[in-house]
């Protein structure tokens, strides 16, 4: 835990390895009959998987915006007071976990910029791939007093380089920047009076739209518009830009559609209850672990989760399996963020924090979990030396992705391809590491099935290294955004 220079505190994540984390949840409302800041409060808790260090809400009455952002999840983020005061008939949210940059206040969104045509404040989800270009650009395009980084995020200069573009307005500005962009990123940004968002011509990362009785919204994630009353209308195309103001929802094309959505997705990131694709994901990680049983058979007496990630495809094992499922972990859902520093002893318990097992239902039987990847390997090895403390007789793990080898460039936080357990050893290797008696990963293929995508319209970069959009070296040598930047600077 640390404390900031104004002496409010940053969070402190501590117990079992983190899994893989999403960069962002981005959330906007246009509805001028509503109370658009509750609307994005409700948006961004429905996304708060997607990102817990900041969170932030920007408004605006149609004269001007103001935005609220501090360290923390959405409900320690915002009290009712604070909403209050944010009024109008549009709103953007963010909630964010950084992958470029630090986690800071500087660097929590939306960001906010100054200029000629008004005002305007931008959330990002996504992760850009030539922020050095974009730095150098910027740095010819605007004077250094003008442009000067307040933040070490590449959402920080799309805002700089939109807000310093010399178009008529802020929709002709972005039209113009758009292009220019390499990478991940599905945006909403604002200005007094309207309500943008863009997403990439590859679509890595997810934006749909959805339409109130007297308003509209973009969120990240399906679930996010039912948690607000708002009705799916369609995903927010690949390449598409869009503007939404007191004439309704205008769209323009900005470049050609080539879909390489996140598999990841469908994996571990969204929520169960989103659609993708028209696709329930809750449905494909069933299908997934359906198919795991099929590819990875095993005689056992119990199937169990390793909740919550695990839980759908666990299911689906049990079914295909015929093998009994049941709850053999409990979860604490409150345990990931506190204020309180935790003594070395309870450093130590490690996974138990967050994961104890249920001795009565596990000990004595032969046991399936099932989780959805293994990254470092350091949860799993712990895990299963609790439930063989617990009683079980054998542990088998079936995983519901193929092997992590690869890390991601376009928004996910992965730990480095040295730290990644599958870049170096062999599912043999790897089963000797954790301690199980048996190991097994469900394959490409079965996991592309599950998705019903075509394989050539999906990201797979993490387990195959096939990456769809060209990783700089800069990146690919893991320098951070800040030393890009500082060149410009």
């Amino acid at each position: 835990m640390t404390r900031r220079p104004d002496g409010k505190l940053t969070f402190e994540t501590f117990g079992a390895e983190k899994g893989p984390q999403d960069e962002c949840g981005v959330f906007g409302v246009w509805a001028p009959d509503e109370e658009v800041a509750k609307l994005t409060f409700y948006g961004l808790y429905a996304l708060q998987h997607r990102g817990q260090e900041s969170a932030g809400i920007a408004t605006s009455d149609g004269k001007r915006i103001v935005v609220y952002k501090d360290m923390g999840l959405v409900s320690q983020v915002f009290t009712e007071n604070d909403l209050a005061t944010l009024t109008g008939k549009l709103a953007i949210g963010h909630c964010r976990y950084s992958t470029t940059g630090s986690s800071t206040w500087a660097n929590a969104q939306p960001t906010l910029r100054s200029t000629n045509h008004g005002t305007l404040a931008l959330a990002h989800n996504g992760n850009l791939t030539n922020t050095g270009d974009l730095a150098e650009t910027l740095s010819k395009i605007a004077p250094k007093n003008d442009h000067g980084m307040h933040a070490t995020t590449d959402t920080e200069i799309m805002t700089a380089l939109i807000a310093a573009q010399e178009g008529k307005n802020f929709e002709s500005s972005a039209l113009a920047i758009l292009p220019l962009l390499k990478g991940a990123f599905s945006l909403v940004f604002m200005d007094e009076h309207t309500l943008y968002a863009a997403r990439d011509r590859n679509g890595v990362r997810p934006l749909v739209i959805g339409k109130l009785d007297h308003g509209w919204v973009v969120a990240s994630e399906s679930a996010a518009l039912d948690i607000v009353g708002a009705s799916f209308v369609r995903e927010v195309e690949c390449g598409e830009f869009i503007a939404i103001d007191e004439n309704g929802l205008r769209s323009t094309r900005w470049a050609e559609p080539e879909p390489k959505g996140c598999i990841f997705e469908y994996v571990y990131l969204a929520r169960p209850d989103t659609s993708i694709a028209g696709r329930n994901v809750h449905t494909t990680r069933v299908a997934l672990g359906a198919q795991l049983a099929k590819e990875h058979p095993v005689s056992a007496d119990l199937v169990i989760p390793v909740p919550e990630s695990g839980t759908p495809a666990a299911v689906g094992y049990a079914r295909e399996s015929g093998i009994p499922y049941g709850a053999g972990l409990v979860k604490n859902s409150y345990v990931g963020r506190t204020f309180i520093q935790p003594s070395q002893t309870i450093r130590q318990l490690g996974i138990r924090l967050k994961l104890n097992p249920l001795r009565d239902v596990i000990e004595g039987k032969r046991i399936v979990v099932v989780d959805d990847s293994i990254v470092r390997g350091n949860t799993q090895r712990a895990l299963i030396r609790m439930l063989r403390e617990a009683g079980a007789l054998e542990i088998h793990v079936r995983i519901s992705s193929p092997p992590v080898k690869w890390p991601c460039y376009y928004g996910i936080d992965f730990a480095s391809r040295a730290e990644l357990i599958a870049a170096g050893l062999e599912v043999e290797e790897i089963r000797r590491s954790i301690g199980a008696d048996s190991l097994g990963y469900v394959s490409m293929e079965g996991l592309v099935a599950a998705t019903t995508i075509a394989e050539s319209k999906l990201c797979t970069a993490c387990f195959t290294g096939e990456y769809p959009i060209d990783i700089p070296a800069d990146l690919s040598a893991g320098k951070n955004l800040l030393e890009i930047v500082n060149r410009y600077e």
